[in-house]
């Protein structure tokens, strides 16, 4: 296998494919246009899905109506309450950015985007996982980076293993893909 044709977001869902099955619950903590809502729709037994814009619902709604699915539980609430509507799930799914094709001046924050990943790792089971793509690039996604980078570094690592890929030496801040196992 090479890498050649990889990018943070195929590596997330051959991450993703590999590790959740259809007995379990998944997170889109950030669903955007809704094509992880769909990957983790067609893989788990149900979905939660969240975003802060009436757009990101509706292109999802949109998206998942195309393709009859009915497993998934659409969110206008931001990421960072998930614990709120969901008690456990074997994965959660995060994009830190912006809405693709939205408007840019909408994006996540480090702030909010760490306290979601303390809920997610709250609710994810022993086995469980996180996956992250940051899309660090514009005027504000380096200061999120930082943060979330120097965040995940102090995670323990008796309770938490932090694998981060980095497609290093390609040009315009190649977004990052970033997984967190919660460990046996």
């Amino acid at each position: 296998m090479t890498y050649q044709d990889k990018n943070a977001l195929k590596l997330s869902h051959e991450y993703i494919k590999a590790h959740l099955n259809k007995e379990d619950i998944a997170v889109d903590a950030t669903m955007g246009r809704g094509r992880d809502t769909l990957l983790l729709c067609s893989l788990a037994k149900e979905v939660y899905a969240f975003d802060i814009q009436k757009e990101a619902l509706n292109s999802t709604r949109q998206l998942l109506d195309e393709h009859n699915i009915t497993n998934a539980r659409l969110i206008l609430d931001s990421h960072h309450n998930l614990k709120s509507y969901v008690e456990n799930a074997k994965c959660v799914v995060f994009n830190f950015g912006f809405l693709p094709g939205g408007d840019h001046t909408i994006f996540s924050h480090s702030d909010t985007s760490i306290k979601a990943i303390e809920e997610a790792l709250s609710i994810i089971p022993l086995d469980g996982f996180i996956s992250i793509c940051s899309y660090y690039g514009g005027d504000t996604g380096f200061e999120e980076r930082d943060a979330l980078l120097e965040y995940l570094s102090k995670l323990d690592s008796k309770k938490y293993t932090v694998m981060l890929h980095s497609f290093y030496n390609r040009p315009n801040c190649p977004p990052l893909f970033i997984v967190i196992e919660k460990n046996h």
